[in-house]
């Protein structure tokens, strides 16, 4: 078989991709489901929303001590966890109907989002560790595809669901995601290689905060640049789609669902806009470019609008480059993460770092909703603006060179 005549490292990479794959495209189709099941069923848009409060809240707690728990358990391990939680997950929706109250469902996300960022944690903590240290360019490449795959395969979740929810419905759709992602799990536990990125000396939990100087830089970068996204995509964009520019739901969903998918597309690409062609993996002087390119998008989005110039061209098409713009930023962050971080231990790092980019996409999934409510479309996007800058500057304090491989990765650099 081909996949025998590849190199351990490539069949591993392969097996975190698949098992990565597998509970994105059930993370988004879940999304879906819920979104349009209680859509249907009367509620408002603020209880829908309030459904997910809980996913996103776990996300910051679940990659600090996940970053900890792959260090000491093993990344093999927590893999195989959020795997398995997403299964119990998706088990609780399959009671009676009656029993789908909204602190049920609430808690079945909380359950989700936990399992969503131990799997994220483990599958970008497992890169470092298949790829030697010197192969910089193909790290990059590798952590480009899993990342860009990972939101175009949510997209075609989004798309997943509201096929499923319509052809079997609900419940149905919901048994038929657990039992194939519970097939996937039972795969990775028979092949997944046995204590992948334990560290040699078990870390103690307050180790997880005891990062150096590039990691914190970068860390406070994605807080903002997510933050900057989430400010006016999650909850202000696709209200003003449907009451400024009369979209049904299905229009919405399938725009912000294409719209996901051709980011994923564009991640994939990053390195052949950063450099690789000249042989250059990006560095903090890279980070700061694209991320200021990134900033003038929502300005001229928020200039279209405050002066009327053909507001529903100015936003979609300014989506379109912001998305493509976002998707380098966000690739090129992915990689410089895993760079940064120390092979004894990654998953401390990586967990830290997206840690803050869960904090950051709080912040901005509540900014979006209060600051929509209270000041409309732009103040949302100015701030996303000013987000981006703060991203920016910090990146300013981002290494210009790649640091080299630190025997004690949790030192000060």
């Amino acid at each position: 078989m081909a996949l025998t005549r590849l190199s351990p490292e490539a069949r591993q990479y392969l097996l975190v991709t698949g098992n990565y794959w597998a509970f994105t495209l059930t993370d988004g189709a879940l999304r879906m489901l819920v979104v349009l099941y209680f859509h249907g069923l009367g509620y408002s848009p603020l209880a829908i929303a309030s459904l997910f409060l809980l996913y996103e809240i776990f996300g910051v707690v679940t990659n600090l001590v996940g970053g900890w728990l792959g260090a000491r358990l093993g990344l093999n391990r927590t893999m195989n966890i959020g795997l398995a939680l997403q299964v119990l997950a998706l088990a609780m929706l399959l009671v009676p109907p009656l029993w789908l109250t909204v602190p049920w469902v609430m808690a079945a996300q909380a359950l989700s989002g936990i399992a969503k960022d131990l799997n994220k944690m483990s599958a970008k903590s497992s890169i470092k560790l298949l790829v030697p240290g010197e192969a910089q360019g193909q790290l990059y490449q590798w952590v480009a595809l899993l990342t860009g795959s990972k939101n175009a395969l949510k997209g075609m979740g989004f798309c997943l669901g509201g096929a499923l929810l319509t052809l079997i419905g609900f419940q149905g759709a919901v048994l038929v995601m657990a039992l194939a992602l519970a097939l996937v799990w039972c795969v990775s536990l028979l092949t997944l290689k046995r204590d992948l990125g334990k560290a040699r000396n078990k870390p103690k939990f307050r180790e997880v905060f005891s990062k150096s100087r590039a990691i914190n830089y970068l860390s406070a970068a994605r807080l903002f640049l997510f933050g900057a996204r989430d400010v006016w995509f999650v909850v202000a964009l696709p209200v003003y789609l449907a009451s400024s520019f009369g979209w049904d739901h299905w229009s919405v969903g399938g725009f912000l669902a294409l719209w996901i998918i051709a980011y994923g597309v564009v991640q994939t690409q990053a390195p052949r806009f950063t450099g690789k062609r000249q042989g250059r993996v990006p560095d903090g002087r890279a980070a700061m470019g694209w991320a200021l390119a990134l900033a003038l998008m929502p300005a001229l989005i928020a200039l279209a609008l405050h002066y009327d110039l053909h507001p529903a061209i100015s936003l979609v098409g300014g989506l379109m480059v912001f998305g493509a713009l976002f998707a380098i930023n966000s690739s090129l962050h992915s990689y410089l993460i895993v760079s940064y971080a120390g092979a004894d231990g990654v998953s401390l790092d990586v967990g830290f770092y997206y840690m803050a980019n869960a904090l950051g996409r709080l912040l901005g999934t509540l900014l979006s909703g209060l600051v929509f409510q209270r000041y409309g479309l732009e103040a949302c996007l100015w701030i996303s603006t000013l987000f981006i800058l703060l991203a920016a500057l910090i990146s300013i304090g981002l290494p210009r060179h790649q640091p080299p491989v630190s025997s004690n990765p949790h030192g000060v650099s």
